[in-house]
């Protein structure tokens, strides 16, 4: 018997909404509702340094204002250390992680996988050196294993993880959980079936294949989806001037997240109620007419706010 769908949008609280993140919900929670399943909503907080005050509330508020409806609780991995432990000490007790003490800088000069970031070069793997304490606890990986998804937007994608970015880190420095590991472990316990996001989070995917493989943990199918950026190329961010969505206008930015993710929408539709708009949106969703790229520049009324 096929297993209902369930997906999720999982935005992190370092800021408002803005129109990069709106294309990831609109996708996501079109992909959830076409097929009769579930869509939940995660607020990713493990990173509890970059989270700004009021942003969770902010982000809540916009996304009832445009007519997005989540079932069950919100979620808070700020509230799932616990849970985090108890996977982590799994990892250990079936030998899948280490203690490492490298600081950055002294793995700053490694060799450079594909997403640019130094590869580790195994210094702990064996035990900590001498006079060294634990900073970090690592995922081993191992040669040979390439791993390979279909990504239903962007085709078939392989890599293997121990050359391009060697034993990575699922606990950081300053005591705080990694985000691969935060993300798998609550992928798994939601009965995450599909992940819809953007394409700049596609070089983490086989890392968390690998992980579920190491946690005996069901592999979700993943779409990634073309990520907005502002006319210089950068991503839409908070850090790049993003503006917040208007949260009393929904229907223009709507009918752009619609329009870039390939849906033809009407030029009338940025003027219809929400409740119209979604209603053309489920009746003409496709996800197969999404543009396979991992990148495509918006319109500058949503990627640039007045400085």
């Amino acid at each position: 018997m096929t297993q209902p769908y369930v997906g999720r949008f999982a935005p992190s609280p370092t800021g408002p909404l803005h129109f990069g993140s709106l294309i990831a919900a609109v996708a996501s929670y079109l992909e959830a509702r076409t097929a009769r399943g579930r869509w939940l909503l995660r607020i990713e907080d493990v990173d509890r340094p970059r989270a700004v005050a009021g942003a969770e509330d902010a982000i809540l508020r916009t996304l009832d204002r445009f007519g997005f409806e989540w079932d069950g609780p919100v979620l808070r991995q700020s509230e799932r250390d616990d849970v985090y432990e108890a996977a982590l000490d799994a990892l250990r007790r079936d030998g899948w992680v280490f203690d490492c003490a490298c600081t950055r800088r002294e793995i700053a000069d490694s060799s450079l996988g594909r997403d640019g970031a130094p590869r580790y070069p195994g210094t702990c793997r064996t035990g900590l050196p001498a006079g060294r304490a634990a900073r970090t606890v690592r995922l081993r990986t191992e040669p040979g294993q390439v791993l390979c998804f279909d990504d239903q937007v962007l085709g078939r994608l392989c890599e293997d993880v121990w050359r391009e970015v060697g034993d990575f880190v699922l606990k950081r420095a300053d005591g705080l959980f990694a985000y691969q590991l935060a993300v798998v472990v609550d992928d798994a316990a939601s009965g995450v079936t599909d992940v819809v996001r953007g394409a700049d989070l596609v070089d983490s995917t086989c890392r968390q294949l690998w992980l579920q493989r190491c946690l005996g943990l069901p592999e979700p199918r993943y779409a990634h989806l073309p990520v907005g950026t502002n006319r210089e190329g950068a991503k839409l961010s908070k850090q790049t001037w993003a503006p917040a969505l208007d949260d009393e206008q929904p229907g223009p930015a709507l009918h752009a997240a619609l329009d870039l993710l390939g849906q033809s929408p009407p030029a009338a539709m940025a003027g219809w109620p929400t409740t119209g708009i979604w209603a053309w949106a489920m009746a003409h969703w496709r996800l197969s007419e999404v543009p396979r790229l991992r990148s495509l520049v918006v319109p500058g009324t949503f990627c640039e706010a007045e400085v």
